[in-house]
């Protein structure tokens, strides 16, 4: 028999029922953490027990084994940053006066204009690997810094390219409206995306649609049209919304089968009950909330209504650099005043059913094994905030990343 042999995993995350899609947060409680053993046979999850004649035996005492992390709202693939617009913003300049100012958006447009597909996907590919270090087993791209058709499908090529890269697993995403192009109106660019849309899923293969809807950006006129161009391809639809202003947009992205809302902040609180009625996950992005001092995010109420919840970095040049998910479980329990089951779940199962990833997410037999090894019990991860938990990252039935203190651990 070949494979991986888990042994003495002083807590292991398991969910309360087999074959769940997700679990809405009011039953986050539910999660187990007792302690197990776990076995994978090839690619995945074979039996919660251990085996001593696998090839690969780990010793996981005195830690915590939970399901890879699930970045599901990233900006992959990108080039350059945008400290100076950070050093603006906590000076207080806001957000909206930056892109006017030819900043934000158009800024990384213009960079990733000018680099090559090799310095593309070599910032891109160097990013991926340290959140691979970080947990990060499965995280969404999205193109979005074209601002043309041409440079769309550039960006959606890129984002397959990425993916033949990495270890993890991606998923594309095509934010097609994103900010205005030069040259365009919101209403004129949304007619040169419905026109184009054959040659744009043809250059990438996204699986889902998405737009920003803010006041330097798009209306929900406009959601209303990504959501019908998404159900004419057979495509999920995401939104971001409710970021800087309330613009009253998930009612309309409820309307629209949005398969999540993305931000939040400014979120009005008779539209908590609705979203949390729905099948629409409440994506929150609390990385980009802080280093943008948004207003918080109404996490503990969407969790406490029953919301699908999850949570990702938000990762981009801009509004949020940030790629580790263990900081963003911190940031998350301390400002929402989240439970760490509660956050945990936020970033695996309920992160899988936004990419629409039923095989990853959960320690399930049948299920990819995709999991990590933490070097203490889950309760550390916010507590010890910034500080790295991971000790070992098994991809795909294949251990890929060890950190250099817990190499002992292994067998081989």
């Amino acid at each position: 028999m070949g494979g991986i042999s888990i042994a003495r995993a002083a807590q292991m995350l398991r969910p309360p029922a087999d074959g769940l899609r997700y679990l809405r947060h009011d039953r986050a409680g539910e999660l187990s953490t007792t302690p197990g053993e776990l076995t994978v046979d090839g690619t995945l999850i074979a039996a919660f027990e251990f085996s001593p004649d696998v090839p690969v035996q780990i010793d996981a005492s005195g830690c915590a084994v939970i399901p890879g992390l699930i970045d599901c709202h990233t900006h992959l693939p990108f080039v350059g940053w945008r400290a100076q617009e950070y050093a603006q913003k906590v000076a207080g300049v806001a957000y909206e006066q930056i892109a006017r100012d030819g900043g934000g958006i158009k800024s990384s447009a213009r960079s990733l204009a000018a680099a090559s597909d090799d310095e593309v996907l070599a910032q891109a590919g160097a990013a991926a690997a340290e959140m691979l270090a970080h947990g990060t087993t499965s995280f969404e791209c999205k193109s979005g810094y074209g601002l043309s058709v041409d440079a769309e499908a550039r960006s959606l090529r890129l984002a397959a390219q990425l993916a033949e890269r990495v270890v993890q697993t991606t998923t594309s995403t095509a934010l097609l409206a994103h900010a205005v192009p030069d040259g365009y109106d919101p209403d004129s660019w949304m007619a040169t995306i419905a026109a184009a849309m054959p040659d744009l899923l043809a250059a990438g293969r996204p699986t889902a649609l998405d737009i920003y809807v803010e006041s330097v950006a798009f209306s929900n006129d406009h959601l209303r049209q990504m959501g019908a161009l998404a159900r004419r391809h057979g495509l999920d639809l995401r939104a971001h919304v409710e970021q800087f202003n309330s613009q009253g947009s998930v009612p309309v992205a409820l309307e629209t089968g949005a398969r999540s809302v993305d931000h939040l902040a400014c979120l009005p609180p008779d539209h908590v009950a609705p979203l949390a009625a729905s099948e629409t996950a409440a994506v929150l992005l609390p990385g980009a909330a802080f280093l943008s001092d948004e207003h918080l995010e109404p996490g503990r109420q969407l969790a406490d209504a029953g919301a699908i919840c999850a949570l990702a970095t938000d990762f981009n040049p801009g509004t949020s650099p940030v790629n580790s998910l263990p900081l963003t479980i911190g940031l998350a329990v301390r400002r929402y005043r989240w439970s760490v089951l509660e956050a945990l779940l936020a970033c695996t199962l309920n992160a899988a059913w936004v990419l629409d990833q039923p095989q990853v997410g959960s320690l399930e037999v049948g299920l990819r094994a995709d999991l990590l090894l933490l070097d203490g019990p889950v309760e550390q991860i916010p507590y010890r905030l910034g500080h790295n938990p991971v000790a070992l990252v098994i991809v795909g039935g294949e251990v890929v990343h060890v950190h250099p203190d817990h190499a002992w651990r292994v067998a081989a």
